[in-house]
């Protein structure tokens, strides 16, 4: 919930006040629930400018590069991040973004930076 007030307060920011009718957010790391994500900003934003906005998100899950086998996957689990699915091997390491970026809003009257 944390980090769905922090997107929220983002967006009310960068408003400057002004009603805000969409947000597009990338989340990058580990995976989550787009549903969840959607539920905990519409809860932050009740009350607030953002009430009622649109939320598009843009996910990107961490992947990880096997020192051994070569292989590059995406994070699905927790296992992934200890070991190589494909080998077995535990010389991992994981690449990608881990951030949460609110990329822009759309506020009446035209859109915001």
């Amino acid at each position: 919930m944390g980090m769905c007030e922090a997107i929220v307060e983002a967006a009310l920011q960068r408003a400057g006040g002004r009603p805000v009718r969409a947000i597009r957010v990338r989340i990058g790391g580990h995976p989550v629930d787009p549903g969840v994500i959607e539920q905990g900003v519409r809860m932050a934003a009740a009350g607030t400018a953002v009430e009622g906005a649109g939320v598009d998100l843009v996910l990107e899950p961490l992947s990880v590069r096997c020192g051994d086998c070569g292989r590059e996957t995406a994070v699905t689990s927790a296992m992934v991040l200890a070991a190589c699915p494909a080998c077995g091997a535990v010389d991992v390491e994981s690449t990608g973004r881990d951030d949460v970026v609110l990329e822009s809003i759309t506020v009446d009257g035209g859109s915001a930076p």
